[in-house]
């Protein structure tokens, strides 16, 4: 019952935007579902030389893959430090507030110097993205542990390294992996922005810039399209294992 009430509202949006697309009659402004289908039905044919709508989805993700795992591999660590060590915390934090509010796109030019054009800087953005959620989230799960746990494990006579690990660590893992949700959701939304940096030759990110320069608003929906289902599904992934692993959460509280 509660899929069938979410199918509601985007059923009513594509009702509403063949309606509109009918009354403005302009593709180039609105484009009609029946031209934007087509290139979702056929993800495997070439479009406009750019490659297919599948290969372009493969090289993104690869792209985010890359950057998230490098921004998870620094940003856990790092949150567990600074939310299990005061002195850490005290160190580090300034700097992390200060870095935070920037744009990772605003990093672009820097990227290119510094990396050159590739993966590597379309990757460092991206790690921008997803690495400031994860370690903030990571910082608040070791943080929000109950201070009644820790002083039982440490009663019972765990060390600092044994309460750390089969203490807080758990206790704070629910919280880490929402972090690591948003942090692929944010991620996801910088590859079409790191996309669009110079000399990129594929992505959806360049394939909905590539399609504009020829008016082919079609395209551009399509990728969009394509962008939202993929960020769709890899969130019921991450909801999927939170509701597996986590359910204890719920109970806890």
């Amino acid at each position: 019952m509660r899929r069938s009430l979410g199918l509601i509202l985007p059923i009513l949006l594509l009702v509403g935007w063949e309606i509109a697309a009918i009354v403005i009659d302009n593709p180039f402004i609105l484009p009609p579902l029946e031209t934007v289908i087509p290139v979702l039905l056929h993800p495997f044919e070439d479009i406009l030389g750019t490659g297919s709508l599948f290969y372009n989805a493969f090289v993104s993700l690869t792209r985010v893959g890359f950057g998230f795992l490098v921004a998870v591999s620094i940003a856990v660590p790092l949150g567990i430090g600074m939310g299990w060590s005061r002195t850490i915390d005290a160190l580090l934090d300034t700097t992390i507030q200060l870095l935070r509010p920037i744009p990772p796109l605003a990093w672009g030019p820097l990227a290119i110097a510094w990396f050159a054009i590739g993966i590597y800087s379309m990757g460092f953005i991206i790690f921008l993205g997803a690495f400031f959620p994860v370690l903030l989230n990571t910082i608040d799960g070791v943080k929000s542990v109950k201070r009644t746990w820790v002083e039982v494990a440490q009663t019972l006579g765990a060390s600092e390294r044994q309460v750390l690990h089969r203490v807080v660590l758990p206790g704070a893992a629910p919280t880490i992996w929402t972090g690591l949700r948003v942090g692929f959701g944010v991620a996801w939304m910088c590859v079409v922005a790191a996309e669009w940096l110079p000399g990129t030759t594929s992505g959806l990110g360049y394939l909905t810039l590539y399609a504009y320069n020829f008016g082919q608003m079609n395209i551009i929906i399509a990728g969009m399209i394509t962008i939202g289902i993929i960020g769709i599904a890899f969130d019921l992934f991450f909801r999927s294992v939170e509701d597996r692993w986590f359910r204890w959460r719920g109970l806890e509280r």
